[in-house]
């Protein structure tokens, strides 16, 4: 009897401690892996986000997690990382294979990459039988300068260019400043590390306005499903990051996570860097038809995929989200008071 009463009263302690922590639980912020895919300004939503407390407001504590673009992909895939930021080059990678994966939202709708090359590359044919540093092959960086040496008239295979996978933004500016390549695409806070020093810029595709569906908020179809608040709650701190670094208000606070996030540490480079965001950060950022269209076509044309024209835009990208997110006037409400 008194063995029967002690393995009931462990009981009652068990069940009790159980929903004490479950309750807990439920106050606490949701903790989930959140991975970026590059270290530039793209992942500067999601660092404003955990910075000033966006994401908390909404009850959500993501860890965030560089992972190369490509390999962010892949991760998704395997079912390792849920959300994540990426271009809509992996997403359509990954949905003609046949994956799962989608585009919710977009910050970066058109190619904002400087071509640099090095001091002695004065023009175009200078880089014939030189070395470029790319990223993934299909990354959006490799992409952004196949453009770039197709808007040059240059032909890697005629004009014996070697293409090196190289990696992010600052592996590619190190090989460029260490004189391994000759010529890479940086993105525009990156690149003025090495024009300031006399590298000079060979093209800057954000003036040519080049539509390209760049880095936004990807998940996949079934998590959105099973997940549709802890979705939109991610989508809504995004939101209001962007939001918070249009206001003029908040520019010190932006510069400052520039500055740590990016480690620019000269006012003028801080000062270029932030003008360059918020004159480039859509208000609203939703995928664009146009910019998906436009990465499906380069993918085709350079071979790297050679089913990515018989997939459409709303194979890549959801609107849904974005649309009810406008619909319902938050986009517009997050603006109010600046």
């Amino acid at each position: 009897m008194i063995a029967t009463m002690k393995r009931l009263t462990l009981t009652v302690i068990l069940l009790v401690s159980i929903s004490v922590t479950s309750a807990h639980a439920a106050d606490s912020p949701v903790k989930f892996l959140f991975a970026y895919g590059g270290i530039s300004a793209s992942a500067l939503p999601l660092w404003i986000g955990k910075e000033q407390g966006l994401f908390r407001k909404y009850s959500l504590d993501p860890q965030l997690v560089f992972i190369i673009a490509g390999r962010a992909a892949q991760a998704m895939v395997a079912g390792e990382v849920n959300i994540e930021t990426n271009g809509a080059n992996h997403v359509a990678n990954a949905v003609a294979s046949g994956a799962d994966m989608t585009m919710l939202l977009s910050w970066e709708n058109k190619l904002g990459y400087l071509f640099v090359g090095r001091p002695t590359v004065k023009r175009a044919e200078d880089l014939k039988g030189k070395k470029v540093a790319i990223g993934t092959p299909a990354g959006t960086a490799s992409l952004a300068t196949y453009v770039a040496l197709d808007y040059l008239g240059l032909n890697p295979k005629r004009d014996n260019i070697a293409l090196l996978g190289v990696g992010g933004n600052p592996d590619r500016l190190a090989a460029l400043l260490g004189g391994g390549v000759d010529a890479t695409s940086l993105g525009p806070e990156i690149a003025q590390l090495a024009t300031s020093q006399g590298y000079p810029v060979l093209l800057d595709l954000a003036k040519e306005n080049v539509p390209f569906q760049s880095s936004g908020l990807v998940t996949t179809k079934k998590f959105m499903k099973t997940n549709p608040q802890l979705i939109e709650s991610v989508a809504k701190a995004i939101v209001e990051a962007i939001a918070f670094m249009h206001n003029p208000k908040n520019k010190k606070a932006v510069v400052d996570s520039i500055a740590k996030n990016l480690r620019l540490d000269k006012a003028d480079r801080l000062e270029r860097a932030y003008q360059n965001v918020v004159q480039e950060l859509p208000r609203k950022p939703c995928p664009t038809v146009q910019g998906v269209n436009s990465v499906l076509k380069i993918m085709a044309q350079y071979g790297l995929n050679p089913k990515a024209l018989d997939l459409k835009p709303e194979d890549v990208i959801d609107l849904s989200l974005c649309k009810r997110l406008d619909d319902s006037g938050f986009m517009e409400r997050v603006y109010q008071g600046m």
